[in-house]
C-alpha cells in the first residue's frame, strides 16, 4: 500500500499486510507455567482423561512440578480418577486448586458445583468463559508443566483454548478403529491451523492381555501406526485394556498405578 510505514501495529487499514491480532490471554499474576501442554481427541471415549491423568503422575514422578486444567466441562472426570471430593478454595488473591497426594494441582468445574453429579447445562461461549477465568483466575503459583485436559471434537471449547493459552505442543488421544485415520486428522489438521506443535500420538484400548496364556489381542483392529506415519509425528505409545487400571480410577486411586506405558509421550514432552 502506498505510504506504507511497515509498523502494522499502529496501522487501521485492513490489507493483506496486517498481521492477525493475537487472542493469546496472559495467566495470573501469581503464576510461572513453563509449559502447557493439550491433550486432545478427535472424539469422545477414547480415554483422553486418563491418558492426562496418566501422563501428569508420570512427569511428577520425575520430580516436576505439574497441574491439570480440566477444560472439560461438561464431562468432568479428573477429580474423581484422583479421589478428590472437596470443593474449591478461594482468598483474595484467586482460585486455590486441589493438590492430589503426590502434589499434582488440579482444576476442575467438579471441584466448584454443589454436587458432583449436578450437570452443566451452559453453552459454548459461557464454558469457554469457564476454562479461561481456569487459566486466569486460579493461583497455580510454580509450574513447570499444565497439562489441558480438553473436550473431545474440534468445537468452542478446543477452540478457546487453543487460541487464548499459550500450548507448546499437543498430544492426540485415539484407539484402534477403522476410522481412527479421520479422528485423528481432524485433530492433528486443527491443530497445525492453530500452529500448535502435534508431539505425537497415543492409542488408548490399544490391546488385551489374556490373563490366563499371557498373549496379546488386538480385539479392535489398529491403524495408529499408519496414521502416524503418514502425519509425520510419532507414535508415543499402545496403552491396553487394563482392569486394574479402571479399578483405580473408579476407587480414586490412579497415582497407585505403577506400568509406565508412556514413557516415551513423557520424554517428548519434556525434550
Amino acid at each position: 500500500m502506498s505510504g506504507c510505514s511497515g509498523n502494522c501495529s499502529s496501522c487501521s487499514s485492513n490489507c493483506k499486510g496486517k498481521e492477525p491480532e493475537s487472542l493469546i490471554e496472559p495467566t495470573g499474576e501469581y503464576n510461572n507455567i513453563k509449559h502447557v501442554i493439550g491433550v486432545v481427541s478427535g472424539k469422545g471415549g477414547v480415554g483422553k482423561s486418563m491418558v492426562t491423568s496418566m501422563l501428569a503422575i508420570e512427569l511428577a514422578l520425575k520430580g516436576f512440578k505439574v497441574g491439570i486444567l480440566d477444560a472439560d466441562i461438561t464431562g468432568p472426570s479428573i477429580p474423581k480418577t484422583f479421589g478428590i471430593n472437596t470443593r474449591a478454595m478461594q482468598n483474595e488473591i484467586g482460585i486455590l486448586p486441589a493438590v492430589t497426594k503426590t502434589g499434582i494441582k488440579i482444576m476442575s468445574i467438579n471441584l466448584m458445583l454443589p454436587d458432583h453429579e449436578s450437570p452443566v447445562i451452559w453453552r459454548g461461549p459461557v464454558i469457554a468463559g469457564a476454562v479461561k477465568q481456569f487459566w486466569h483466575d486460579v493461583v497455580w503459583g510454580e509450574l513447570d508443566y499444565l497439562l489441558i485436559d480438553c473436550p473431545p471434537g474440534t468445537g468452542d471449547v478446543p477452540l478457546t483454548v487453543f487460541q487464548s493459552i499459550p500450548l507448546d505442543g499437543a498430544v492426540i488421544v485415539t484407539s484402534p478403529q477403522d476410522l481412527v485415520s479421520m479422528i485423528v486428522k481432524k485433530a492433528y489438521n486443527m491443530a497445525k491451523m492453530m500452529d500448535i506443535p502435534v508431539l505425537g500420538i497415543v492409542e488408548n484400548m490399544s490391546y488385551v492381555v489374556c490373563p490366563d496364556c499371557g498373549k496379546s489381542f488386538n480385539i479392535f483392529g489398529g491403524g495408529s501406526e499408519t496414521v502416524a506415519e503418514e502425519l509425520g509425528v510419532p507414535l508415543l505409545g499402545k496403552m491396553p485394556i487394563d482392569i486394574n487400571l479402571t479399578k483405580m480410577v473408579d476407587n480414586g486411586e490412579f497415582e497407585r498405578f505403577e506400568t509406565s506405558y508412556l514413557k516415551d509421550a513423557v520424554n517428548a514432552i519434556i525434550k
